[in-house]
């Protein structure tokens, strides 16, 4: 008889630890960063119709006047002119079962830190991002992936095979043009390779030789390349 509730209070011990887990592992998937508020971040509405003032009266002046000069130049890329033309794009956004709006960019000593508000299925998750872009020395640049969190959950070496695997399985399903940047920033992104960070500008072409990432601010060194 002591054995049996000896046993029945043992079931009930392992019932509430593991009832525990799942409540903490989905309080941590709900947790909402402190200074993330998507109310103040979301869809552009009227403005989705606009092009960035940023991009058009700021930076691409910057980046042409400084490739036309045909010397090294730095192109200083502000937080909050990425943010705004970030905003200007046509949100929210589906990726299959998966709404995406929301998004925030924050320049950061250790990185670039994505995030976004995920709803899948009526339930809402801030997924947030820490991309390290990093220039070797052979001159290769790689968009490394720091950090994948699902509310305060990380799930970074999770969310890297999953996103090995879609490159790979959208490598084998069609043919792509793996010379386009937009490819290659992808493979950089979801499969960990670098790629040269050469840019045909009319009849010029820059590299990038340098970036640095600041608080707020993100600058990176441009030289020529000759031939």
């Amino acid at each position: 008889m002591e054995k049996q509730k000896k046993r029945k209070l043992k079931k009930r011990y392992w019932l509430l630890l593991d009832l525990a887990i799942v409540v903490v592992v989905f309080i941590l998937l709900l947790y909402k960063p402190a200074h993330y508020n998507p109310d103040k971040l979301g869809g552009a509405g009227e403005n989705s119709k606009q092009v960035s003032p940023y991009l058009t009266h700021e930076l691409s002046p910057q980046f042409y006047n400084g490739v036309q000069r045909g010397e090294p130049f730095e192109l200083v890329v502000t937080e909050s002119g990425v943010n705004d033309i970030i905003r200007r794009s046509r949100w929210p956004k589906e990726s299959g079962s998966v709404r995406f709006s929301a998004p925030e960019v924050l320049f950061m000593a250790d990185g670039i830190m994505l995030r976004t508000t995920a709803n899948i299925k009526g339930v809402e998750f801030v997924v947030t991002f820490v991309i390290n872009p990093i220039i070797y020395q052979d001159g290769l640049l790689n968009l490394k992936v720091e950090t994948v969190k699902v509310g305060a959950m990380n799930i970074t070496l999770l969310a890297k095979i999953i996103a090995r695997r879609m490159y790979q399985q959208q490598l084998a399903g069609s043919p792509i043009d793996t010379e386009q940047l937009s490819v290659k920033v992808a493979a950089s992104l979801l499969n960990d390779e670098p790629f040269e960070p050469v840019f045909n500008i009319e009849d010029k072409k820059v590299r990038a030789e340098k970036i640095t990432i600041e608080k707020q601010r993100l600058i990176i060194h441009i030289v020529p390349v000759s031939g």
